[in-house]
């Protein structure tokens, strides 16, 4: 408030003691305009009224008598003043409209994608979503955990579609997870059932939406035994997860990817389950594409491997605030697409069994 006012008071001594044919009063409208940059209509309205009131300090002062010009500039000023009040209340409406859109996104978000723990059985856990809109808090990518008697079992997707729909189909896959995840014995079981609802979401989808037809899920489905040092891993065209062990970073690139989860028509019989070594002190690192599609400036990649194979931290937490900062410093802070990561790390009391247990 003190800059409006303090122009108020400048254009007022000013004009007094300048010379009869120099006339400052028309910087006056400045005025309401600053108040409405540091407020509300309220704030407007008040520095409004007080430079109408310093128009006619400046008239009486120098004429005496209030002339036709400094009446055009008083009439001015209150119209400039109900003109920027007016927008000010649509402003307001605006912000209170989006505060209400962000906190539905929010609780949306708290239902839908929900905080991982920070540990789960023997496991050390973080997680981090990014989205690529400033105001977003949802959309397409999606990752879930579920502890079962004997180990922990993992989801990480991406739902290729945009908008509502893709949060639809996250959601759809989320319910499957955690829900079929303590039914199915075994990991191939588990991901033929993933397929299949999300393959009824989509048909039921794309009969109110023609361009749902195209749309589907990229995912990994991991088990992770408490008994046994190892991953299990069945990859439906998801980027592969990353395992740091001894600041040598190696993808899990399995032999034979799956198609993404929607498009059942092109998966045989089974699902075919791939079994990595994770012993303790290794770190395993699962994201979407979001986090390598990801440009800088030059239209570069963002370079993940070789970002982690970099750090020298310790602990999922750690990697993933560093990844974090790096992203967003590499993509100068505007991600092209939502980007999610978790990233995993094993207690040594967990992995004493041999691996061919």
């Amino acid at each position: 408030m003190a800059f409006p006012v303090g122009l108020i008071v400048v254009v007022v001594v000013v004009d007094i003691l300048a010379p009869p044919d120099v006339h400052l009063g028309p910087l006056l409208v400045a005025a309401p305009a600053m108040a409405a940059a540091l407020g509300g209509a309220r704030l407007v309205a008040s520095i409004g009224a007080l430079a109408v009131v310093a128009q006619l300090i400046i008239a009486l002062v120098r004429r005496g008598w209030i002339t036709l010009n400094h009446e055009m500039q008083i009439l001015a000023l209150v119209v400039v003043t109900a003109v920027i009040m007016i927008f000010c209340r649509l402003r307001e409406r605006q912000q209170r409209q989006l505060t209400q859109v962000r906190s539905v996104s929010e609780a949306a978000q708290r239902v839908l994608l929900r905080p991982l723990p920070r540990c789960i059985g023997p496991l050390k856990v973080a997680s981090v979503y990014l989205a690529a809109e400033a105001e977003a808090h949802i959309g397409g990518d999606l990752y879930a955990a579920a502890r079962t008697d004997d180990g922990t079992r993992l989801v990480i997707g991406d739902v290729r579609g945009k908008g509502l729909s893709s949060i639809s189909d996250a959601a759809v896959l989320l319910g499957a997870f955690r829900e079929a995840a303590h039914q199915h014995a075994t990991l191939a079981e588990l991901t033929r059932y993933l397929e299949g609802s999300v393959s009824r979401g989509l048909a039921e989808l794309t009969e109110t939406d023609h361009d749902a037809d195209e749309d589907f899920v990229t995912a990994a489905v991991l088990d992770i035994p408490d008994d046994e040092p190892v991953i299990h891993l069945v990859d439906c065209g998801h980027p592969p997860p990353l395992l740091i062990r001894h600041r040598q970073v190696t993808p899990l690139e399995v032999r034979q990817p799956e198609p993404p989860l929607g498009l059942g028509e092109f998966t045989d019989t089974g699902y075919r389950v791939e079994t990595f070594p994770f012993e303790a002190g290794d770190l395993l690192l699962l994201y979407t594409d979001g986090v390598i599609e990801a440009r800088d400036r030059a239209g570069a990649f963002y370079p993940l491997t070789e970002r982690v194979a970099s750090w020298e931290g310790d602990g999922p937490e750690a990697l993933l605030r560093h990844i974090r900062d790096d992203l967003l410093a590499h993509s100068d802070g505007s991600l092209g697409d939502d980007a999610a990561m978790i990233a995993l790390s094993r207690t040594p009391a967990s992995s004493t069994a041999p691996a061919g247990k």
